[in-house]
């Protein structure tokens, strides 16, 4: 599976961004997605994940009710609309993808067995 990531930019704080990443695997639906983000000199930490079956979405506290991530299964693409966005949420965005099979944890990046090349996010403050 190929994952394409775009969208990203410069933003000044309190604007919005939406991400797209488009997967080149036909049986998209099938797969969980998630959304991850690496700051200069941070770790990884999660984002958002959406599963494949239900569409179940899940949220890092930092972004809850500011995020949205969503999917089209019919364009094979995952999106994360981020509003109201701040400094802190600065960093390269990766999205990432996940065969579903027995066991997800969504917030886990060992889980996902794909992962895009990454999106500069920069907010300005």
């Amino acid at each position: 599976v190929q994952l394409q990531a775009s969208g990203g930019g410069l933003v000044q704080a309190g604007g919005s961004l939406r991400l797209s990443c488009a997967a080149s695997e036909r049986t998209f639906s099938n797969y969980n997605m998630g959304w991850f983000r690496q700051a200069p000199g941070k770790e990884r930490e999660f984002v958002a994940s959406i599963s494949g079956s239900s569409g179940s979405t899940y949220y890092a506290d930092s972004v809850k009710g500011r995020f949205t991530i969503s999917r089209d299964n019919a364009k094979n693409t995952v999106y994360l609309q981020m509003n109201s966005l701040k400094p802190v949420d600065t960093a390269v965005y990766y999205c990432a993808a996940d065969l579903a099979g027995m066991t997800w944890i969504p917030s886990e990046g060992r889980y996902y067995d794909y992962w895009g090349q990454g999106t500069q996010v920069t907010v300005s403050s």
